[in-house]
């Protein structure tokens, strides 16, 4: 009997930052009914707190799992996903976001043509108030995408990709934490982390669309604002520094 392989999406979501949820998952339905034969989607939607009300706008599907628990940021509430994960790949996905037509399969091919990779990403798209989209002003060409090149990016605050269009093997992403409980800046972290202890893939194709609204959290002036920037800054560097300096390595 053949077993079917599976790729989770894991979204954060906080009550009353849930007005484009119901597109996020048409998006990712549509994306399940393009995966390659022998793969299924597993959707984990999970509450930065514990009052369901986010959830309402879904439906009731085996495929998409609820949760929820106390709040602590988008990084703490995708790290409390991760144990009801059965995926051997996990992508993240923003609740306000879009997954690109396609993008998921063009993740699961450079994770095959690659078997010794950790972890990709992909190109991302701004998706303006107009409808418009925006490509990302520092997307790296496609191929190989080693640490170095990305601890310099962040040195010069010019990362150069969408931490929100990770997808990890799960037992890395394990490994390595998952998603640190930082105030901001956590999807950049465990790129970071993942890096600084395997391989990575940079896909050039556009894997998903980053929603621009007034709403959203990284537009908010409390999200620069909820810690020193400089201790911000340091303590995801000298986290990913600290992994690095193990010399362990992630090995399937």
């Amino acid at each position: 009997m053949v077993m079917t392989r599976i790729v989770s999406v894991v979204t954060p979501v906080h009550e009353g930052g849930d007005a484009y949820l119901h597109e996020a998952y048409e998006s990712v339905r549509d994306e399940r009914e393009r995966l390659p034969d022998g793969w299924d989607l597993q959707w984990l939607v999970q509450e930065d707190g514990t009052t369901g009300e986010p959830f309402r706008t879904l439906p009731d599907e085996p495929w998409i799992s609820t949760g929820g628990a106390a709040r602590g940021g988008a990084g703490v509430a995708r790290t409390m996903a991760l144990p009801r994960a059965t995926g051997e790949l996990v992508r993240a996905l923003d609740a306000d976001d879009l997954l690109a037509p396609g993008g998921l399969v063009r993740d699961i091919d450079a994770m095959e043509a690659h078997p010794g990779t950790g972890w990709c990403i992909s190109a991302g798209l701004d998706l303006l108030p107009d409808g418009s989209t925006a490509p990302g002003p520092y997307d790296p060409p496609e191929g190989p995408l080693a640490y170095e090149t990305l601890l310099t990016a962040y040195d010069d605050d010019l990362f150069p990709v969408l931490g929100t269009h990770l997808t990890a093997r799960t037992p890395l992403l394990l490994a390595v934490g998952g998603w640190p409980a930082l105030p901001a800046w956590e999807a950049i972290a465990v790129v970071l982390r993942c890096a600084a202890v395997s391989d990575g893939w940079m896909i050039g194709t556009p894997g998903g669309l980053y929603r621009k609204h007034p709403a959203q959290t990284t537009a908010q002036a409390a999200y620069a604002g909820v810690a020193d920037a400089a201790q911000l800054r340091a303590a995801v560097r000298e986290q990913a520094e600290a992994l690095r300096a193990t010399g362990w390595r992630w090995a399937r």
